[in-house]
């Protein structure tokens, strides 16, 4: 692909898509953690127990699995909504349950039907997640690959916006409507979440204005293959596997099969008197069923897409998997130890707060409006490999923080370049990620590849803290700017491979990315 000239690259920001991006990532950011974190204050201000928040937090699992039933989105049309196109009429069905949702949230005071306003915002979270599944297909089709870091910066810029202002901004509304400190007042909370109800409105007016993106008719039809029935069928199937093959593997390790090796005790012992054991067989029952040709024929909406993925790519894939699941790694595993780093050096949380808003948030949506214009000019993945680098270097900065104590210049600089290097890995990523799937099954294969991006980046974090007692934080840092060293060879591989050979084009006929 030629260069494009740098009045070119700036010309993405002054499109209707940029526009429209912004405002629906503002809708976007809203509900997130209006059931999340701003959801936790309410009930805890209201006097509801630490334990049941924490489980009321799991309401947030819904954006993690999204990808379960985002095959809906790709391959079945709405009726009557389905009027304003494939991506609107799942946008609009989406915002319209969001608002709804909000606004019955604050029908139910915490004190009285907690079990109703937790159900009600368990029901906004999975509208919530299903309008980021019909966003991200939605920017998939509208523009080109190179386009798509800006139309991320966008999106980010307003979803960024919406969750300052959902969080500290409620909190804030809820207080001056009278519910300070101690004095709980439901009315207060009642009247802030219906205010940020109507706060859905522009994302919807943006929706019916867009127009709905140029997918040639044959592509929607070649993805629409599967009726209602067998998609509601696939998404059942693969909530029965989720669930059985990680309970079959714990029930086993519950279980006391070691006896029967041992000779402790017989089978026929185990079977009518291990409970443990009993629920492992009943598992891999289950397991099987999903499995068999029967389970695989039901899956097929969610494999097909899977499916398509791998026969473009071919042995490709594997080294393109690698590539996703490690690229935000550094920094992800990095991030879970980084507030408490500062609390442990000394620094106040106001200082931590104050320096977080302002210069983390600037320096985000910088770097990640930077990475737009930088890949509409140089393309995607020299830029790809210039947000790993830095992603990793920046660790680098931690690690000279933590001998120099609480000083507030350096965490100032430390804070924007990480938050700088991650906005801008974070608008190439995402661009890459958009060159990767085909606009048959754009909702789908972004759902699933997006979920490959932080699943092992989560679990090594889940060990941040062990690393941190084992090897101090100066070098904990440094393992973990060493952790971004293999992307890096593989962003070289995968960049040297397509300037001899570009990855081979979607079946749409989308250019290949470079």
């Amino acid at each position: 692909m030629p260069h494009r000239t740098w009045r070119e690259a700036f010309a993405t920001y002054a499109s209707p898509a940029a526009l429209a991006l912004l405002l629906l990532g503002f809708a976007a950011g809203l509900p997130m953690v209006l059931v999340f974190s701003t959801l936790s204050v309410w009930l805890r201000e209201a006097g509801v127990a630490r334990e049941t928040i924490g489980y009321a937090s799991l309401i947030g699992l819904a954006y993690a699995f999204k990808w379960v039933w985002s095959p809906l989105l790709d391959q079945w049309r709405l009726p009557l909504l389905g009027r304003l196109g494939r991506r609107r009429s799942w946008l609009a069905l989406s915002q319209l349950l969001v608002a709804a949702g909000l606004a019955a949230m604050a029908l139910f005071d915490p004190q009285t039907h907690l079990a109703w306003l937790i159900a009600v915002a368990v029901l906004v979270a999975f509208a919530s997640a299903t309008q980021d599944i019909a966003l991200d297909a939605y920017r998939l089709e509208i523009a080109e690959n190179t386009q798509q870091a800006a139309l991320a910066a966008c999106y980010t810029t307003g979803y960024r916006v919406a969750m300052l202002l959902a969080s500290a901004g409620a909190l804030f509304v809820a207080e001056g409507f009278g519910s300070v400190g101690g004095s709980y007042l439901y009315p207060a909370w009642a009247s802030t979440y219906l205010l940020f109800a109507l706060l859905m409105l522009p994302g919807l007016l943006t929706t019916l204005w867009m127009p709905e993106p140029p997918v040639p008719q044959q592509t929607q039809q070649s993805a629409a293959r599967y009726g209602l029935s067998h998609q509601l069928i696939s998404v059942l199937v693969l909530i029965v596997l989720l669930i059985s093959v990680p309970a079959m593997f714990t029930q086993l390790y519950h279980s006391g099969v070691d006896g029967v090796f041992s000779s402790r005790v017989t089978l026929l012992d185990l079977i009518l008197d291990d409970r443990a054991f009993l629920r492992f067989t009943l598992y891999t029952l289950l397991t099987l069923l999903c499995l068999s040709s029967f389970g695989r024929r039901g899956l097929a909406p969610v494999l097909t897409p899977i499916s398509d993925f791998i026969q473009r790519y071919r042995w490709q894939a594997l080294v393109l998997l690698g590539l996703i699941a490690t690229y935000r790694m550094s920094d992800t595993v990095m991030g879970v130890m980084a507030n408490v780093f500062y609390i442990d050096l000394g620094f106040s949380k106001d200082q931590i707060a104050s320096v977080s808003k302002l210069f983390g948030l600037v320096m985000t949506l910088l770097g990640a409006g930077v990475g737009g214009v930088l890949i509409a000019r140089f393309g995607i993945l020299p830029i790809l490999f210039i947000g790993g680098l830095a992603s990793a270097a920046t660790n680098l900065l931690f690690a000279m923080l933590s001998g120099m104590g609480p000083n507030l210049q350096m965490l100032v600089f430390t804070i924007s370049a990480d938050n700088f290097s991650g906005g801008l890995a974070t608008a190439a990523f995402v661009a890459y990620l958009s060159s990767l799937t085909n606009l048959q099954f754009s909702a789908t294969q972004y759902a699933l590849l997006s979920s490959i991006m932080l699943l092992l980046p989560r679990l090594m974090g889940g060990y941040s803290g062990v690393m941190v007692e084992k090897l101090g934080y100066a070098d904990f840092f440094l393992v973990t700017a060493l952790i971004g060293v293999p992307t890096l060879l593989l962003i070289g591989l995968q960049w040297g491979r397509e300037r001899r050979q570009p990855l081979p084009a979607p079946a749409t006929g989308e250019s290949p990315p470079h």
